[in-house]
């Protein structure tokens, strides 16, 4: 049975190095995301991936459409049974936290949280259905600021503390089944989301702030999937990783 793995917002970024990794490994690669078909990011994205990518336009907030998603991979490629849930939006507008409007608060919650727990739930399900083998698997990409405070983009924090216990709940259900949930917690990554930062987080990691010293890589993410969705990690399921280069270690 062939392996076939669904990333969301597998265009581009920390998506498309997950997505470049799996294919890498032999799966074949289902990207879905908000961005049209033709998007040029789409276009460069199917064309360096080739035959064993597809592309599926999606929005993660409509989530009466999750069933059709994974109703239109399976008829392309066949049954999911890695889902890397890893498309989230930014603050809308970085600032004091008193002055959070409810829109940019529901908007990042309604992608990072709500619509990546309807469409875990909806592949859970069918994956209940499948063969032990292939392996089957859900990662959660969050990011460091589950835990990792920052008080100009608390939306956004907020979400992805909810999609670590959304994680954890994931594996707890699932775990009799063999089913492996996995969380991913990137840190400071080189992405087009972190472009507007780059000058001064280039600062911070030169003075320290990243014991590694440098940036990631969107790479660096997908190495960590690899290993996860080929079933080398299953008796770890629930655990939470730190992609980070040690960034999120506390330290005096």
């Amino acid at each position: 049975m062939s392996r076939i793995a669904l990333v969301t917002g597998g265009q581009k970024g920390i998506g498309l190095g997950i997505a470049e990794a799996l294919i890498g490994a032999g799966y074949k690669v289902a990207l879905a995301a908000r961005s049209k078909e033709t998007a040029p990011e789409v276009e460069e994205a199917l064309s360096h991936l080739g035959a064993d990518a597809a592309y599926f336009s999606h929005d993660l907030q409509d989530v009466d459409r999750h069933a059709g998603l994974l109703d239109k991979v399976e008829s392309h490629f066949g049954p999911v049974s890695t889902l890397v849930s890893n498309a989230g939006v930014p603050a809308r507008v970085r600032g004091d936290m008193l002055d959070l409007q409810q829109d940019s608060f529901d908007f990042v919650l309604g992608v990072n949280l709500r619509g990546a727990f309807f469409l875990a739930q909806e592949a859970a399900r069918r994956m209940l259905d499948l063969p032990d083998d292939p392996y089957r698997s859900i990662t959660f990409v969050t990011s460091v600021s589950a835990t990792m405070v920052s008080i100009e983009r608390a939306e956004y924090c907020i979400s992805k503390a909810g999609a670590a216990m959304m994680a954890e709940l994931f594996a707890v259900r699932l775990a009799p089944h063999g089913i492996g949930v996995f969380e991913l917690r990137p840190g400071i990554i080189e992405t087009g989301m972190t472009a507007s930062v780059k000058d001064k987080y280039t600062a911070r990691i030169e003075g320290g702030l990243v014991p590694a010293a440098r940036w990631g890589k969107p790479a660096d993410i997908g190495a960590s999937v690899v290993p996860i969705a080929n079933g080398e990690m299953a008796f770890a399921t629930g655990s939470s990783i730190a992609v980070d280069g040690g960034l999120s270690i506390a330290r005096l």
